[in-house]
């Protein structure tokens, strides 16, 4: 993804991750993914120990740009005192968790989507009846629903049903998603939404038929096969900023 100069008094590094991280706000949009003023991606400013980059509270995803976003610490204050928005807790408290104890965790993505949150209510979660859902087998954490994230006695109980896992399905409420990188964030979600709508759809139907455990461990081995070039994501989410800077390039600002 081409990125304008850094602006005046701020690094290129920073300025990068803000384009990238807008543009990610811009798909979402676009794709449908938001919910009004809530949800959040957070990800990690390279090369700045402790800066993170949030959504401006009060901004639909759409309205998102590269200036506009709130840079803060790992506690949630705000560390760019000119940026008139603010900070929801219940949205960086739970991202923070995660952030500061998983040194993968440089993206989190947790979203409200009405596929993931019916995935996340029903009884045994995610079946492995679909292309996508059988890249998750096997692969996901469930953290049973506590209320609003917004209390930090939560988080043993987060971070334990994470585990080795990168994403979590909070139950009754909606999924986690964790990336080493924005794009591979990205991609993970996209794959989990699809697999979220498509068993929507063919449980609507009634009975699925389940792949097996055999079937699936053939398919995780071999999806490296199918990869794109650049890294885990890059392309895909660069396909989908081309079709975002048809709608709109006022992101990049």
């Amino acid at each position: 993804m081409a990125t304008a100069p850094a602006k005046q008094g701020m690094s290129e590094a920073e300025w990068t991750a803000r384009q990238e991280l807008a543009s990610c706000y811009r798909v979402f949009a676009m794709m449908g993914w938001d919910e009004m003023i809530y949800n959040h991606i957070t990800v990690k400013l390279p090369g700045e120990e402790g800066a993170f980059l949030i959504n401006p509270y009060g901004m639909h995803f759409s309205e998102v740009t590269a200036s506009s976003l709130v840079k803060i610490d790992i506690d949630g204050n705000k560390l760019d005192a000119d940026n008139p928005w603010a900070v929801n807790r219940a949205g960086f408290v739970q991202h923070a968790l995660f952030h500061r104890h998983l040194t993968h965790a440089h993206a989190i993505i947790h979203t409200h989507t009405t596929a993931t949150m019916a995935v996340c209510a029903l009884e045994g979660g995610l079946l492995p009846i679909n292309f996508y859902a059988c890249n998750f087998a096997g692969q996901i954490g469930y953290h049973d629903f506590e209320g609003v994230t917004v209390r930090d006695e939560e988080g043993p109980n987060l971070l334990r049903n994470l585990g080795d896992k990168t994403v979590l399905m909070l139950r009754n409420h909606g999924p986690v998603v964790i990336g080493r990188t924005l794009p591979e964030a990205f991609q993970k979600y996209w794959a989990l939404q699809r697999a979220c709508e498509i068993q929507v759809a063919t449980l609507s139907m009634g009975q699925a038929i389940h792949v097996t455990e055999e079937v699936v461990a053939v398919h995780q081995r071999d999806l490296s096969q199918t990869a794109p070039p650049g890294g885990p994501g890059v392309a895909e989410l660069a396909a989908m900023v081309r079709r975002v800077d048809r709608i709109d390039r006022g992101w990049r600002d």
